[in-house]
């Protein structure tokens, strides 16, 4: 059994390494013996599997392991051991227009032959043990201990909770009284979800480090995958509706904010003025601008329509920022943007400069906030802008509270919590606030008073077995 529960030091660790293997694969000679592990999967991963995997089987085929892609679809094996001219992927992805991917740029010339050069050699499937992962709706993640929870959502309705899981995203009843539903998918890692402000669809940002990223459409009402867009070669941050749901901004491992349209995945806005990974995007009031926070210490401005950067609305003085930036969100209706990061300190910015830039200015800051316990790692306001809920993280432990929105002193400290902070959420009735973090423990509050309601563990654990994989 597999203890899905990985440290971020962990995750980085494998991040490194795979990136390492992958240049060093970039280099090798025309010739030379083909991994399907090393070469062939990420191609596969990077531009077949979203078509292709448990929650949306294109063709009845499956590509998130060997024995799928082997096993084929409806039109039978992938192909055929030793032949690749005989083999039905490769007929797909060659010629003069080949049929797949699906309303996508064609595979390069390159990754055709690195293809056919595998199944050629024999197409052997050299996946280490530890990197099996058959995770699908028939075989759902099975726990040993609650996994670290990156982010909540509660529905427009307060009806539903929505937790991050190990490939999933856990849907439960508001009060936690129940679970409702799995939404199984292909990204290992969940890292920001999302309703869309009607509440009909839920949108997830995740991925599989130095492997692809993905965004994920949820239907909530079927509890069924409307699409998966994979975006570039590490996971993505970040996930925001617009304010009409028509579109979804998102930051990237790569340092780059984008903006997709909904309905059909077709990207509308690309800025890469970020110089490290960036955490948090949301919309400005008229919805015209994305804002976005990295760990490059800065918050930028960008025009939805052109994609121009247009401002850095925190200050660019050296050492007037200490840390990197994790979480944004806009006031709901004010053209104001909550954020905070490394220094612990919550601070609301005005989105727009009416004054020149000065050396030295932070001129756009309105308040800052009591500080926090460690790194700030996610925030959210109520409803109507009048409060708002805080999580924090350090080595050790985790803090979580609730600020009125023009007061700099907290209002209710949220007890209870035995470490690091990375999810938090405000419930639209503004009855209710919810934690989660690296205990992998989801707490209910009372908005108003801060006393603890209940906590619950939003899997079902399972013991685990000596000796098993």
């Amino acid at each position: 059994m597999m203890n899905f529960r990985l440290s971020n030091a962990a995750l980085l660790f494998v991040a490194l390494a795979s990136r390492a293997i992958f240049a060093a694969d970039d280099a090798r000679p025309a010739d030379a013996k083909v991994s399907y592990y090393r070469h062939v999967r990420p191609i596969l991963q990077r531009h077949c599997s979203g078509c292709h995997q448990p929650a949306k089987q294109g063709g009845k085929l499956q590509l998130i392991s060997f024995e799928l892609f082997h096993k084929g679809g409806e039109n039978g094996p992938s192909f055929v051991v030793g032949k690749p001219d005989e083999s039905l992927i490769v007929q797909y992805i060659s010629g003069q227009k080949p049929e797949m991917p699906l309303n996508a740029e064609p595979l390069t010339s390159k990754q055709v032959d690195t293809i056919r050069n595998w199944i050629a050699q024999g197409a052997t499937d050299d996946t280490p043990a530890a990197a099996r992962d058959d995770v699908s709706t028939t075989k759902p993640p099975v726990y040993s201990q609650s996994p670290v929870i990156t982010s909540l959502a509660y529905s427009p309705d307060s009806s539903l909770l929505a937790v991050s899981g190990y490939h999933e995203i856990l849907l439960h009843k508001a009060d936690g009284s129940e679970p409702v539903a799995r939404l199984i998918g292909r990204s290992p890692r969940i890292n920001a979800i999302q309703f869309s402000p009607d509440g009909t669809k839920l949108a997830a940002a995740g991925g599989a480090p130095s492997l692809f990223g993905e965004i994920q459409f949820w239907d909530v009402a079927k509890k069924e995958l409307i699409r998966s867009d994979t975006i570039g070669i590490d996971t993505l941050y970040g996930a925001c509706f617009n304010d009409d749901g028509s579109l979804l901004s998102f930051g990237t491992f790569d340092n780059r904010v984008r903006a997709i349209q909904v309905a059909d995945g077709k990207q509308v806005m690309a800025m890469d003025a970020h110089s490290d990974l960036v955490y948090g995007t949301t919309f400005s009031l008229k919805n015209d601008h994305v804002i976005s926070v990295s760990r490059d210490m800065s918050m930028k401005l960008t025009e939805l329509k052109t994609s121009q950067f247009i401002d850095n609305i925190t200050s660019i003085t050296p050492g007037a920022l200490k840390g990197g930036l994790m979480a944004v969100q806009r006031h709901p209706r004010e053209e104001q943007v909550l954020i905070g990061g490394a220094d612990g300190e919550p601070k609301l910015y005005k989105i727009f400069r009416t004054q020149a830039r000065q050396i030295g200015d932070d001129f756009n800051r309105l308040r800052g906030y009591a500080k926090m316990t460690g790194r700030i790692v996610a925030l959210q306001f109520n409803a109507d802008g009048t409060r708002f809920v805080v999580g924090s993280s350090n080595a050790t432990s985790g803090a979580a509270r609730i600020y009125k929105t023009d007061t700099e002193q907290p209002v209710a400290e949220l007890k209870g919590q035995t470490a690091g902070v990375f999810a938090v959420a405000y419930r639209p009735d503004g009855k209710q606030v919810a934690t989660g973090g690296l205990d992998g423990i989801v707490r209910l509050y009372d908005a108003e008073t801060g006393a603890l309601v209940k906590e619950f563990v939003p899997v079902t654990i399972t013991a685990a077995v000596a000796g098993a994989n």
